[in-house]
């Protein structure tokens, strides 16, 4: 029996759910008019809402019942009360028994009286195409799963705001059996041969998971999903189906990539990265005993889960296991030859020739350019974060950049002209009387390059305005009045302009805390900050960024002749590799053993020790159980 599904990979409106609500009528209008129309509408975890809500899901949260209702009143208003009944599948969180649930629930839309229509059709094709026709065909919720695993590590913190679920299971639907599973659910491959043996034939993942890994042309997490979907599908012999969310919460991107994959391990359908799609595809249960004789793991599965059990039992008692075997057989005939001598076994002598190849894994050079990235999808990604984050979420138009001339500043001009058009991008060079005439320069390579609006204002007056209040006043007290000064103008500008600004800083000087606190960290969106400074310089030079800048020795230029470098006691690219190794976990005696000076190490470990109170809000005294941000936590997007 073939089915025809639709995946809506859609961005929701941040914590609001009658606005996500109301979203789904025009996405009812559009399946009307497919051909062939959908039976099957499948949406991703927590549409109804956006999924980082930490405390807000208590805000949002609704009884299964009252969403059921709400989107088949919608449903109803969108097709009239004659309309065909649709199944959905669809990801919110939910209030159940006074307990709060990431869940996902699967219900048939429609009127009771078109429902006997259908009815009478499944009795005339039979009971067992359907389950229970009775139970499945009339309108209402055939099945509501909580989530069973909760990720919380990571960015991810479920366990302390939604409670777990505890069963995996299949159900009836019109089109056969099918299970839910959402998101991290689908890592725990025990959810998918749970599901398989309770019989389902279509495994729905609903799912919300934030892009990670830049070193490919999709997102590496995107990739490692088109594998978990494949092992569920190929593995039991099913249909799996994955719905994501697009879109950006707080910076972290949603990337699509949602996908439908038959019972052989074969794609049938992948929806697109970044952008808002209905994918659409047809699943033939017709498929299933055909791939299942062909490759029959799930019946082998059931033939020995009996004692798969008897050993999972044992290994939750912490019982060791116990393996027997026979010894050797005694040897029989004769062991010798005439004369008494021992028998030699004989045959050709080994030779070196006769070796097998020694093939080791290569060890690890620190000098390799392991921080590689895949610019032209990195572009992609940053572009598509501006426009989530300035326009669609925040409504802006247009955006205010400080432009130095340095490669930082350059390539987010650059970004912005392409999310947004040149005309909307205001330049705006701020320099001291001290600044280099080659960073104005530099700046106007990029404004002439570009074509986006530019303003020149001298902040040399403001500086020393201030300055000259204390005679005693020394380089570096200056350097941070002029940064400081430059966010007052950029704020101003937005302000005058109606517009918002950018922020330019990489991901090293954040973590050597290389920036001047409340001011160059200031703009509300920052599209560098997770790019070390290496991999800036790639992306730059893939984007176009003029080779003068790009390969020039980075300055703040707030004092003459400084370079970061110097500044720092160590390149860039040495300290980008170190800092890898010790935000992933490895610490300084280890880092050292894959060949790093422990000096540099040291150096390094010693910068990012130090700063860390720049990279977060100022500390306020807890004095309660509702103190902001310890017990009152919404992000910064709600």
């Amino acid at each position: 029996m073939p089915i025809q599904i639709a995946i809506a990979q859609l961005r929701p409106k941040k914590g609001d759910y009658d606005a996500n609500i109301a979203r789904l009528g025009a996405i009812f209008a559009q399946l009307a008019a497919l051909d062939p129309q959908p039976d099957v509408l499948v949406l991703p975890e927590t549409f109804l809402s956006g999924y980082f809500l930490e405390g807000g899901v208590r805000e949002v949260a609704r009884p299964a019942g009252q969403v059921y209702a709400d989107i088949n009143q919608r449903y109803l208003a969108a097709s009239g009360p004659a309309a065909r009944p649709l199944d959905i599948a669809v990801g919110f969180y939910e209030r159940y028994r006074d307990r709060f649930y990431n869940s996902a629930l699967y219900a048939t839309l429609g009127s009771a009286d078109a429902s006997q229509k259908t009815q009478d059709q499944a009795s005339a094709i039979g009971e067992a195409a359907f389950g229970h026709p009775s139970l499945v065909l009339r309108p209402g919720i055939r099945h509501v799963h909580r989530k069973v695993f909760l990720p919380t590590y990571g960015v991810f913190d479920e366990a302390r705001f939604v409670e777990a679920g505890r069963q995996v299971l299949a159900f009836d639907t019109r089109f056969g059996r099918a299970a839910l599973l959402i998101c991290e659910d689908a890592w725990h491959s025990i959810s998918g041969t749970v599901a398989a043996l309770d019989g389902a034939q279509v495994v729905y993942v609903v799912s919300a998971s934030p892009a990670r890994g830049i070193a490919t042309p999709r997102p590496a997490n995107v990739e490692h999903w088109d594998e978990l979907i494949y092992r569920i599908a190929d593995e039991h012999g099913v249909f799996g189906v994955l719905a994501q969310l697009v879109g950006f919460e707080g910076g972290k991107g949603f990337p699509g990539g949602s996908l439908a994959i038959g019972p052989r391990g074969n794609f049938l359908v992948r929806g697109p990265l970044w952008d808002e799609a209905l994918v659409t595809a047809t699943l033939d249960l017709a498929e299933l005993p055909i791939a299942r004789a062909d490759q029959p793991l799930l019946a082998d599965l059931e033939t020995m889960l009996p004692h798969l059990q008897n050993e999972l039992a044992r290994t939750q008692r912490g019982e060791a296991g116990l393996v027997r075997w026979d010894a050797p057989h005694p040897q029989r005939g004769p062991t010798s030859q005439a004369g008494g001598e021992s028998e030699r076994a004989t045959g050709p002598t080994a030779s070196p020739s006769a070796c097998l190849p020694v093939v080791a894994a290569a060890k690890f050079d620190p000098s390799a350019d392991f921080l590689r990235i895949d610019a032209a999808a990195v572009r992609r990604w940053l572009v598509a974060f501006l426009r989530d984050e300035v326009a669609r979420r925040r409504g802006f138009a247009d955006v205010v950049v400080g432009l130095s001339g340095g490669v930082d500043s350059a390539l987010v001009t650059y970004l912005c002209a392409e999310a947004f058009g040149a005309e909307h991008v205001l330049a705006l060079r701020m320099p001291y009387r001290t600044s280099s005439r080659e960073s104005l320069e530099h700046a106007q390579l990029c404004i002439d390059a570009l074509g986006v609006r530019s303003l020149t204002l001298d902040i040399s007056d403001a500086v020393d305005g201030y300055a000259r209040l204390d005679p005693t006043i020394d380089g570096r007290r200056k350097g941070n009045i002029m940064a400081r000064t430059r966010m007052i103008a950029l704020f101003d500008q937005s302000q005058r302009l109606g517009c918002i600004p950018v922020g330019t800083g990489n991901k090293t000087e954040r973590l050597f805390g290389y920036y001047t606190w409340h001011a160059d960290d200031s703009p509300p969106v920052n599209p560098l900050g997770d790019l070390f400074k290496s991999q800036v310089w790639q992306l730059a030079r893939h984007v176009g960024v003029p080779d003068v800048i790009v390969a020039k020795p980075a300055s703040a230029d707030l004092i003459v002749g400084q370079t970061d470098e110097a500044d720092f006691g160590i390149s860039y690219p040495l300290a980008d590799q170190i800092l890898h190794f010790l935000l992933a976990g490895y610490n300084p005696a280890g880092i050292a053993a894959l060949g790093f000076r422990p000096d540099d190490v040291a150096l390094v470990k010693r910068r990012l020790d130090s700063t860390h109170w720049k990279r977060h809000l100022p500390s306020t005294a807890m004095l309660s159980a509702t103190a902001i941000g310890e017990y009152y936590l919404r992000p910064l997007d709600y």
